[in-house]
């Protein structure tokens, strides 16, 4: 929704105008085109920089419900930083706990991971299983859960409550 519905009163006549904005203009939000951002990508203790690669986010958000894509793709000028990285999120997420969408790792192989939201974050973090047993999970860097070279790709999706 786009703002806040109208409170009616008993008695209060209803245009077409008030209709179209409450009804008509709220259910086509719902089917509008996806929302272009630029996400921060961050490093815990250097940031990396896309240089020429790309950096996208997508969102679409209903009520406090947002639909989130984000794709890095590596350049030849790309740099990793150090440290577990992060990417800022459109709408900052719920105080209600924690959630989790998906992740994957294209570059030599293709992996499946998790991209957390912990709770009132503005910020999601990506995580992949480590080899061996259990399989653990390690915050993505540089060089987890492969090192990172021009060619790959990080993909991030998550359904997840805003705050607002």
């Amino acid at each position: 929704m786009t703002f806040a519905p109208k409170t009616w009163i008993v008695g209060e006549t209803v245009s077409a105008a008030l209709l179209n904005q409450q009804i008509r203009d709220q259910f086509a939000s719902m089917f509008d085109t996806w929302t272009v951002y630029t996400p921060v990508w961050s490093g815990a203790t250097t940031n990396p920089a896309i240089g020429n690669g790309t950096l996208v986010g997508r969102y679409m958000k209903w009520g406090r419900t947002c639909h989130l894509r984000i794709e890095v793709l590596m350049g030849s000028t790309t740099t990793y930083g150090s440290g577990g990285w992060s990417v800022s999120l459109p709408f900052a997420a719920s105080a209600s706990g924690a959630q989790i969408g998906i992740a994957h790792a294209h570059q030599s192989q293709r992996l499946q991971g998790s991209f957390t939201i912990a709770s009132g974050a503005a910020v999601g973090l990506p995580f992949f299983p480590t080899t061996g047993s259990p399989a653990n999970l390690m915050w993505v860097s540089s060089t987890v859960p492969v090192t990172w070279a021009a060619g790959g790709r990080l993909s991030l999706y998550a359904v997840y409550e805003t705050a607002t």
